[in-house]
């Protein structure tokens, strides 16, 4: 059936959501040749980079299907899937989502005592594991019994599978994990529904987006945003390929010119790697599209992808290609389930300042006093709020913190934000990393970031690190500067300079940082919470 018609059926099934997107594809007729997903890495002995077509993808599925169902998986069964390839984690997702049960996805840079207790409070059914995780977490006590390599799953007949479950709107389809702002990840539910809420309302509705055609993920695939843009993908009848190593930028370069993607997805981090190199020296002219989710991107960082690339626009003599590509821009979350907010970047826009844009329309927002509830007044920093089909349904086994994040009926994201008068919204920080100064007076680590980056070419990303210690706020902020900027190049002043004067009155000192001096999480964002612990012990000492 031809791609048109197979989008009109899809977005006619009322019953079609994110855990039966492979079983409705087949159920409507949609031509098994046509594109299925394509990994970085060997699929059951197919090639890397290859596209494995709907087809082959089907039978891949139903193999690991007929695995788990001999080893007892059932529907509501909630099975954790802790492995290093984009493959081994998509493909458990789907054969699982094909038999009713939920996946419980762990992402593979996640230290081996935190994964252990993660799985152990998940209390599931069992583990798949890959070999370099059965090594990891070997004598560790998992609470759940080891379902066996992942690599053996493919070897099973597909015509062992049992036909596939029917999807209830309300049934969870995963279970992923927030990023552990101090350690403990969260773990997040989503539902058939809520995470194919986006994807019904903004992207099969309308034509097919420039840019979305043939997509290149560097997204952690252990992450809501990697089945959002499996099942895009796979509705819009579009190819994609997913990297299994998002940590460096020249592994994502090498890709695009290796693949030649019209879009490439990614996280804040993703374009923080890219920022280290000379983009103009690389092949990137099919890309016209870098979407960005998760937490919204510097706008240096953005700037640098918006003068490469190229785009078709329409003209007076017809549609031509131009030089310079788009960024889509956003704010999101694991909770969040999607991007709320949207604003589209190019080498001739000039909004920013950390702008996320403006709601989706399946987005109601409000920005609310934390003290009263009452919404605050354009210009004025508050708590988001937001009501959307998109939120996920809970925290597993932990209704009573998943209670805590809502008010009023809105779920509480913990962003702090501000409206302008033309509608559009702004990120200042996350509320946890926000320090009170008094008087009226707050100081905003993430915006006080993008204000260093946009005053000081030189630096290639910063982090601000604000303590409250003695009765006093004491501020650093550490700099990781572009190759040839000179480590001892002294830029004191002007990081002050860039800072609010209540801000730049707590700072201690600026200094060049190598970047393993700075503390990562397992997707790449900076775990504050850690480094405002490690400078207060280190005030403590001196």
């Amino acid at each position: 059936m031809a791609t048109k018609n197979i989008r009109a059926a899809l977005v006619a099934d009322p019953d079609l959501g994110a855990g039966n997107v492979l079983a409705k594809l087949i159920e409507h007729g949609a031509d098994l040749d046509g594109p299925g997903l394509t990994f970085d890495v060997d699929v059951d002995g197919r090639p890397a980079w290859q596209d494995l077509t709907l087809g082959g993808l089907h039978e891949r599925v139903l193999a690991r299907a007929a695995w788990l169902h001999r080893r007892g998986v059932r529907p509501r069964d909630l099975v954790a899937v802790h492995v290093s390839s984009s493959a081994d984690l998509f493909l458990s997702f789907l054969a699982l989502s094909w038999l009713g049960a939920t996946p419980a996805f762990l992402n593979p840079h996640v230290p081996p005592d935190i994964a252990a207790e993660y799985l152990r409070r998940l209390r599931c059914t069992g583990v798949l594991l890959d070999a370099a995780h059965l090594r990891a977490l070997a004598g560790h006590d998992l609470g759940a019994p080891i379902l066996g390599d992942v690599a053996e799953t493919g070897l099973a007949d597909p015509a062992g599978a049992p036909a596939a479950y029917r999807h209830h709107p309300n049934d969870p389809i995963a279970v992923t994990h927030s990023s552990g702002t101090t350690r403990m990840p969260t773990a997040v539910v989503h539902s058939h529904s809520t995470l194919f809420a986006a994807t019904r309302r903004i992207r099969l509705s309308v034509p097919v987006a420039q840019g979305t055609q043939r997509v290149l993920s560097a997204l952690p695939a252990a992450h809501a945003a990697g089945i959002g843009a499996i099942n895009q993908a796979l509705c819009n009848r579009a190819e994609l390929l997913w990297l299994s190593r998002q940590d460096q930028g020249e592994v994502v370069l090498d890709a695009i010119e290796r693949w030649r993607p019209h879009g490439v997805f990614g996280f804040a981090v993703t374009w923080s790697e890219l920022a280290r190199f000379d983009l103009s020296r690389y092949r990137l002219d099919s890309v016209s599209l870098w979407f960005n989710t998760g937490d919204c991107a510097h706008e240096p960082h953005i700037r640098r992808l918006v003068a490469v690339g190229s785009r078709e626009v329409v003209t007076r003599a017809g549609v031509t290609r131009v030089p310079g590509s788009s960024f889509i821009d956003g704010l999101g979350s694991t909770e969040m389930g999607h991007s709320a907010f949207y604003i589209t970047h190019r080498a001739d826009t000039d909004r920013y300042g950390r702008c996320v844009g403006k709601p989706h329309i399946f987005a109601d927002v409000a920005l609310l006093d934390p003290e009263t509830g009452a919404q605050v007044p354009v210009g004025e920093v508050g708590h988001l709020g937001l009501t959307s089909p998109t939120i996920a349904v809970g925290y597993w086994n932990n209704h009573a913190e998943w209670y805590r994040q809502w008010s009023g009926g809105r779920y509480l994201t913990g962003d702090l934000m501000y409206r302008d008068a033309d509608g559009y919204y702004y990120h200042v920080d996350r509320a946890v990393d926000a320090v009170d100064l008094g008087g009226g007076q707050r100081l905003y680590t993430a915006m006080s970031e993008e204000r260093v980056l946009a005053a000081c070419p030189e630096v290639r990303d910063a982090t601000v690190v604000a303590v409250a210690t003695a009765g006093q706020v004491v501020t650093d902020v550490l700099l990781q500067l572009h190759t040839g900027a000179g480590d001892t190049v002294d830029l004191t002043e002007r990081v002050r300079a860039a800072l609010p004067e209540a801000v730049a009155a707590t700072l201690r000192k600026v200094i060049v940082v190598a970047d393993e001096e700075i503390i990562f999480g397992p997707t790449g964002k900076v775990r504050k919470f850690l480094m405002r612990q490690r400078h207060l012990a280190e005030l403590g000492a001196a």
